[in-house]
């Protein structure tokens, strides 16, 4: 009950004094500051956070001269702020003062660059022209020094390349020679754009270059190859560099194996003279001398050596050119190994024993034998069928084994030297026949093939002829030679200044027909059968003559004035030749 009345006692005092504060200032504020929420107003906070700091006392006293305590803490700080500003002031002050002084500094000096820059102008403009040529004046350096790096040779390369005049030469004058000639090989290009005078002038300077080099080449090549004159020889990489090199100029090339040819022909003839005289060093092997009393081993160890010889030097060359690849290098390389070995030829001629194509010593042995049973058969009392009889098996037993022997013994001989050796024998055993009778069947057999190998002998002599006169190619052009195939003048190496050619060598044969007789003419027994071989050859080189008159004669073949090209007949040409 009591707090009712309370409440209702505050209800009504509240009432009452919300009249009084509506007509009240004082009051009117306090509901102000009452009303006011400090958590949000943060001035007022801050305030009375600084406010705190200078009023530690609650008192009546602090509290009525709060006012004045404040307003001389404000001034306190006024007259502290105004202190620092003024010397913030003066600080801008300075700052400004040199702040002027720098903005007339730039002034005058932007003055003054202004007077420099028009007073520098052209020197500026000149500047700029000097740097726009000085850099096209690098750009051309660049490519004159790109030129002479791709179309010159360095003072290393003009020293290694020239060197000295005898001096050995190293691996670095192959690579210069190599650039020189791409050099020469890539100035072409220059040709076919506007600079003409200097790509010609570049390819003038390295062709003669290209000449001193390769006479140096050539000549160092020589003296290296003159120095090859022992039996056995070794041949350098830089030799064989230099044939290499040396193909380039064919003429060189073909002198320098000259030169190696030569040499090498001078050590194979002395070794071979050394192998026949002295042997191997120590002795051994033996003087090839030593067995000269046996011709079958003595030709033998000779022909060995030779062979030997012969695959030695092939195997130098091969060497010597392993690097050279123009076409006919194995023709070169048989060239030369001919021509080393050509210098054996007379030696070996001396010493190897004479040629003979006579009957060997078994058969006059054995023919002698022959004879000797016959004549004592022929003087004999046995009835005339019972000695007929016997000598039919006496011969049968001695002929036909002396004839395979001689056939067997010219199978490995010519086709010259087998016929001439074939009659001889043919014949020494037709002659000691003839002697006795009952022989008349061998007899013929014998002639019989006395002519069959006789007509070989023919052929081969009108043949022998035929070519050292000049007339073999053109007569066999003229035998083969079909109407078909159009005039004979057409045909290659059968026009009128070949076969005018071919009748200066004819003229020659007809002047003096027995300078061409083949060697084994010489060799007959019988003086009768060689006449009868160069007669009848004679015949056939006079028929061959007369069927080449007649081909150029006949007009169908196109020749003009024939008998300027032929002015001797056939008949003219056997009566020279009878």
């Amino acid at each position: 009950m009591a707090d009712v009345d309370l409440n209702g006692g505050s209800t009504l005092l509240t009432s009452t004094g919300n009249t009084q504060s509506s007509s009240n200032p004082l009051s009117r504020k306090l509901n102000k500051i009452l009303e006011t929420r400090l958590e949000n107003d943060k001035d007022m906070l801050e305030a009375l956070k600084s406010l705190s700091s200078f009023f530690t006392e609650n008192s009546l006293r602090s509290r009525r001269n709060l006012r004045g305590d404040i307003e001389r803490r404000s001034l306190s700080i006024n007259e502290e702020f105004v202190a620092i500003f003024k010397n913030v002031q003066e600080e801008l002050e300075s700052i400004n003062e040199d702040v002027q002084a720098m903005s007339s500094c730039c002034q005058d000096m932007t003055s003054r660059l202004k007077a420099a820059k028009e007073q520098t102008q052209d020197l500026i403009v000149k500047t700029t022209k000097l740097q726009s040529e000085n850099q096209r004046l690098d750009i051309r350096a660049q490519v004159a020094n790109a030129f002479l790096e791709k179309f010159q040779l360095t003072s290393d390369e003009m020293n290694i390349l020239r060197g000295h005049r005898e001096g050995p030469l190293t691996e670095d004058f192959f690579k210069v020679l190599g650039r020189v000639k791409q050099i020469h090989n890539d100035v072409k290009l220059l040709l076919r754009t506007n600079q003409q005078t200097a790509g010609l002038e570049i390819m003038e300077q390295m062709a003669l270059l290209q000449e001193t080099s390769y006479e140096r080449l050539y000549r160092w090549t020589q003296n290296e190859c003159r120095t090859l004159t022992q039996e056995s020889c070794d041949i350098s990489p830089t030799l064989a560099k230099a044939m290499d090199a040396l193909q380039d100029r064919p003429v060189l090339y073909k002198y320098t194996l000259d030169e190696y040819g030569t040499a090498r022909r001078s050590a194979v003839v002395r070794g071979f003279i050394d192998a026949l005289t002295r042997g191997g060093p120590g002795g051994t092997p033996r003087p090839i001398e030593m067995h000269s009393h046996d011709p079958l081993r003595y030709v033998g160890d000779m022909l060995a050596w030779l062979h030997q010889a012969t695959a030695s030097e092939k195997e130098h060359l091969e060497s010597l050119l392993k690097l050279v690849n123009i076409q006919g290098v194995e023709d070169n390389i048989q060239e030369v190994v001919g021509h080393i070995t050509e210098g054996v030829c007379r030696p070996l001629k001396v010493e190897l024993p004479p040629v003979d194509l006579g009957p060997s010593s078994a058969l006059n042995q054995t023919l002698s034998l022959l004879r000797e049973i016959l004549v004592s058969h022929d003087s004999s009392v046995v009835p005339l069928d019972a000695r007929q009889a016997d000598f039919v098996q006496v011969l049968s037993c001695v002929l036909d084994p002396l004839l395979q022997m001689c056939t067997v013994s010219a199978s490995n001989l010519g086709t010259a030297d087998m016929a001439t050796y074939m009659v001889n024998c043919l014949y020494i055993m037709k002659t000691t026949l003839a002697l006795f009778e009952f022989t008349d069947k061998r007899l013929e057999m014998l002639q019989f093939q006395i002519e069959a190998h006789q007509d070989t002998l023919v052929n081969e002599q009108a043949s022998y002829v035929l070519t050292r006169a000049g007339l073999s190619q053109i007569y066999s052009y003229a035998q083969q030679h079909r109407p078909e195939q159009g005039p004979l003048v057409n045909i290659p190496s059968m026009d009128s200044v070949s076969i005018k050619a071919a009748m200066v060598q004819f003229d020659r044969y007809l002047a003096s027909p027995d300078n061409l007789q083949m060697p084994q003419l010489n060799y007959f027994l019988s003086a009768t059968i060689k006449e009868q071989i160069i007669k009848r050859s004679t015949e056939l080189v006079c028929s061959a003559y007369s069927d080449l008159y007649e081909a150029v004669m006949n007009p169908v073949n196109g020749y003009k004035e024939p008998t300027s090209i032929l002015y001797r007949s056939p008949q003219q040409v056997r009566t020279l030749l009878s």
